[in-house]
């Protein structure tokens, strides 16, 4: 038994919806601009764009319906409402043909982004750590297995804030589809069970402050609920 010189950290993990078992956490990539009105309104090209990623520490997962205190060092902190996918085998190198038989499962997500820390980063051509990375950031809904929702390709994703629609899309609007950002990031990684993938935002990205209740449903998988709280 290894004797750690600190307790190490619980594993990160999802809930499964309708199961006691729960899905590790292993790493979290995050795919930028993947709906070409997103990426205009952030003042990309998504035509002449490839898929690029950042990514977020496993401890930023927070289940949906939790409530979320205003985090430090931001005036001006965002939602991103998106599928994520969450993978169930290994990948590498592989095509957009196969790689889609990795995913394990979906869910839906938040990617909180601290906008106005992402936007001195772009400025200074720095990295988006600070921006994206932070405690909380990363929402996530329960888990579905693919045997019970099939492939996504296409279907309506929304957002509101307090009632109020800000964001809608369609899965089919992604730039890149599921196989494809699946078989792009394996170019790079050896993907592994455990290894989540936020999939990039519609445009309607704004926002929030304490005392907002967010709400974001995608067809054919379920809800998300987060409410921002006063800062600690």
């Amino acid at each position: 038994m290894t004797d750690y010189v600190f307790p190490p950290q619980e594993q990160a993990s999802v809930a499964v919806r309708g199961s006691a078992q729960r899905y590790a956490v292993h790493r979290i990539f995050c795919v930028g601009r993947n709906y070409a009105a997103h990426a205009r309104e952030m003042g990309g090209n998504p035509e002449r764009e490839a898929p690029f990623y950042f990514s977020k520490p496993a401890n930023a997962l927070l289940p949906s319906g939790s409530d979320m205190a205003y985090p430090p060092g931001t005036q001006n902190l965002h939602y991103e409402m998106e599928l994520v996918i969450a993978l169930g085998a290994p990948v590498f190198k592989a095509s957009p043909e196969t790689a889609g038989a990795a995913v394990w499962g979906y869910a839906a997500g938040l990617d909180m982004t601290r906008r106005d820390l992402q936007a001195e980063a772009k400025a200074a051509g720095r990295p988006w750590d600070t921006a994206k990375g932070f405690e909380q950031s990363a929402v996530i809904s329960e888990l579905v297995p693919v045997a019970q929702t099939g492939e996504l390709k296409a279907g309506a994703i929304t957002l509101a804030v307090n009632g109020v629609e800000k964001q809608r899309g369609d899965l089919s609007d992604m730039i890149w589809s599921v196989p494809e950002i699946v078989a792009n990031l394996s170019q790079f990684y050896h993907l592994q069970p455990g290894d989540l993938i936020y999939t990039g935002t519609p445009e309607g990205v704004g926002a929030v402050k304490p005392g907002d209740r967010i709400t974001g449903h995608i067809e054919g998988l379920g809800d998300l609920s987060l409410t921002i709280t006063a800062p600690e």
